[in-house]
């Protein structure tokens, strides 16, 4: 048991994406049928942003203000002032993460639009970290190290699947 709640926790950004996904069928198969392509676009974008923008930024919030000393040696680097820094700008991204759920396609933009530099620059810092210092700690070069990359690539391209959308405060 203590081995999959460390999964969990460690793999968390990996975790929370298919909770999203999960979410989105759950709350699509609660609506009945007919369902348009739009609607299950908007289900994938709104639970998205709850639980890979919401919920993921609290967490790391948690993680980095109350155990960032814990946290940094998870990345394989010192504890520092920083970490209390990030993690404020993560309670900040988890607030408009919440707010876009049930808001309309621009703040979703800003929801996504937001994390996403962070997300690329702490991607290209993991990366930088990986060839100069050799760190391949589990916090700088695994599952962490893609979502960074890839979580942004999804987000954008629920948005983009969601441009037309008629409904603009449509959630799920």
């Amino acid at each position: 048991m203590g081995a999959a709640i460390g999964f969990v926790l460690s793999n968390f950004t990996a975790v929370l994406f298919v909770v999203g996904l999960v979410a989105a069928w759950i709350s699509l198969g609660l609506r009945g049928t007919p369902r348009s392509k739009q609607d299950v676009y908007d289900a994938l974008l709104a639970w998205f942003l709850f639980f890979s923008i919401g919920v993921s930024y609290i967490y790391n919030f948690v993680m980095h203000v109350f155990f960032g000393k814990f946290t940094a040696s998870f990345i394989g680097w010192a504890d520092s002032p920083f970490q209390a820094e990030v993690g404020y700008a993560s309670l900040g991204f988890a607030a408009v993460g919440f707010l876009a759920f049930r808001s309309g396609w621009t703040v979703r933009l800003a929801a996504v639009l937001g994390p996403s530099f962070f997300l690329w620059g702490a991607a290209v810092g993991h990366a930088i970290d990986m060839v100069k210092s050799h760190n391949f700690a589990p916090g700088n070069a695994g599952t962490i190290f893609w979502s960074d990359i890839l979580l942004p690539v999804v987000g954008f391209a629920l948005l983009w699947l969601t441009r037309d959308q008629k409904r603009p405060n449509s959630t799920t």
